[in-house]
């Protein structure tokens, strides 16, 4: 399964001027690195949790269907399928009928038989595009992850020499495990 995000949301969970309150920022001179540790926060807890924060289309290339008829999809919840596009021997891609179709919140559930199915081509005979995320608003984003992200920004931006450093996937505070640890994907 190759997965590759086609758009990114449209906004961050956490609003610039809400981002400088909580850092008791008053001025602009800072707004330029407070908006980068914004989008890395996000990033940042969308790699640990495997969650979309907020709405992103993502697309899942198969080879074929799996044989327990559940597609697991990378990123999570998931908030609709946008399309799937089977491709034949030919190259030529046909589109499958979504109705038929069961969601879940990480995956989708295949019918017995998928109707409008080409014979596939050997590789990447399917993809699969959704859109992900807790919603399209920052107030759909669960309140504990705001937190965390507020709290994973704080560190950075005072402990800025650090993460240049250490890279930031490697420093975060104490307590912002706690924060995401519902929101973790256990894989088994």
């Amino acid at each position: 399964m190759i997965s590759y995000l086609l758009a990114g949301p449209a906004q961050e969970p956490v609003a610039l001027a809400e981002a400088k309150a909580f850092l008791k920022v008053d001025d602009a001179a800072e707004d330029g690195l407070i908006t980068t540790l914004i989008g890395a926060a996000r990033l940042h807890i969308e790699g640990v949790t495997g969650r979309a924060l907020l709405a992103q289309d993502w697309r899942v290339v198969l080879d074929a269907w799996p044989d327990n008829r559940h597609v697991r999809l990378p990123v999570g919840p998931l908030l609709n399928v946008i399309a799937i596009k089977a491709y034949d021997d030919a190259g030529a891609g046909h589109a499958v009928p979504l109705a038929q179709f069961l969601r879940e919140p990480e995956a989708l559930v295949l019918p017995a038989a998928v109707a409008g199915m080409p014979a596939l081509r050997e590789r990447q005979g399917l993809e699969i595009d959704y859109r992900a995320g807790f919603g399209t608003d920052a107030d759909d984003v669960p309140q504990d992850i705001r937190q965390a992200l507020l709290v994973l920004l704080g560190y950075w931006f005072e402990h800025r020499d650090a993460v240049i450093v250490a890279g930031s996937g490697a420093v975060v505070p104490s307590g912002f495990d706690r924060l995401v640890a519902g929101y973790r994907r256990v894989r088994l």
